[in-house]
């Protein structure tokens, strides 16, 4: 036998023995398309369910200028039920939720640094909340007590309202909270574990996830510490009924679960390049999740961020100028085993 050939069969051989083991150590869900934003309409940026599972959309649409901002709502099948103009809004909308004792859909909008509450037929809105200062507010999020709790990605402060609004006030700032990398968000996604004894918050431009010990009633912040590093581009999270942290990685077109403890435990997702419709196969850039049934629908922002600097040229970058059709995409629920030490 030739010299080449021993080595082939060697290489072969190897590859037999290894194989089984590492295909336990990754198992991606693929995800896959669930709704197309109608033509024209771009970045989806933030998503939410209803009980009926509806999914409801925001934009945050670099393509435009001005207002009003547009949500969409989807049926569980993906069908486009209804486009709302939002009232009185800019073209870049982000977080929305359900208020979980008035019922209330509450929007950011991000280009007046406000909280607005919007009817999600007819699109009247009224200013729930103001964030003070020179804000970027983001997501929101609810305590039991139906206080609401908003990250401002510039000025590294989670704001706290009541039930009914009004005034923010700062809940916690901390520098873990802020940033200097790019793009220049700090705290984004956010969300409390199940017994609302930590309050987690991404930091996209950090790649960090940060958890707040939080205490007492109503609730006080204790001191932030880092939860997680290298979470490429965090930005939206939730947090399951097993107090895991599903996180979008914008920048690494994935999503990563981490458990209670940190411990990177799934990822799941991909980009597959763009297909002959200009809409992207997998993620791209996604930037936030929602848990509705058996899937978890996560929003293709799409974002080149050259937007930010225009010498910051990512691998996706080329990608994201190539997009025609905006999506939102869908992976199963269920996290996939991963081989562990016997």
């Amino acid at each position: 036998m030739s010299t080449i050939a021993v080595l082939i069969t060697s290489v072969l051989a190897l590859a037999v023995t290894i194989a089984p083991g590492a295909a336990l150590a990754w198992t991606r869900s693929p995800a896959t398309r669930f709704a197309t934003l109608p033509d024209g309409f771009a970045n989806p940026e933030r998503i939410a369910a209803d009980a009926a599972g509806n999914l409801y959309v925001t934009t945050f649409d670099t393509t435009k200028t001005g207002g009003p901002g547009q949500l969409f709502v989807f049926t569980p099948s993906g069908r486009l039920l209804r486009q709302v103009a939002v009232e009185g809004s800019s073209n870049l909308l982000l977080d929305l939720a359900f208020h979980p004792q008035s019922g209330a859909l509450l929007v950011i909008d991000f280009a007046s640094a406000r909280v607005l509450t919007v009817d999600p037929v007819t699109g009247a809105s009224q200013i729930f909340a103001q964030i003070p200062g020179s804000a970027g507010p983001n997501v929101l999020t609810f305590d039991r007590a139906g206080n609401v709790y908003v990250s401002d990605s510039f000025q590294a402060t989670v704001w706290r309202t009541g039930p009914a609004g009004g005034m923010a006030t700062p809940f916690v700032t901390s520098p873990l909270l802020g940033t200097s990398g790019v793009p220049p968000f700090g705290a984004n996604g956010l969300a409390f574990d199940t017994a609302q004894t930590a309050l987690f918050v991404a930091n996209t431009g950090n790649d960090t996830v940060i958890r707040i010990p939080v205490s007492g009633t109503p609730l006080a912040a204790g001191t932030p510490a880092v939860f997680a590093n290298s979470v490429n581009g965090a930005d939206g999270l939730i947090v399951d009924e097993d107090d895991n942290v599903w996180v979008c990685a914008n920048q690494a077109d994935e999503v990563v679960v981490l458990d209670r403890t940190g411990r990177l435990i799934a990822k799941l997702g991909d980009f597959g390049g763009i297909g002959p419709d200009g809409a992207p196969n997998g993620l791209l850039f996604p930037a936030s999740l929602v848990r509705s049934g058996n899937f978890v629908y996560v929003t293709n922002l799409a974002l080149d961020l050259r937007l930010f600097d225009p010498d910051f040229t990512t691998g996706d970058s080329p990608w994201t100028s190539e997009v025609r059709r905006h999506t939102i995409a869908r992976i199963g629920a269920r996290i996939p085993p991963v081989q562990r030490p016997e």
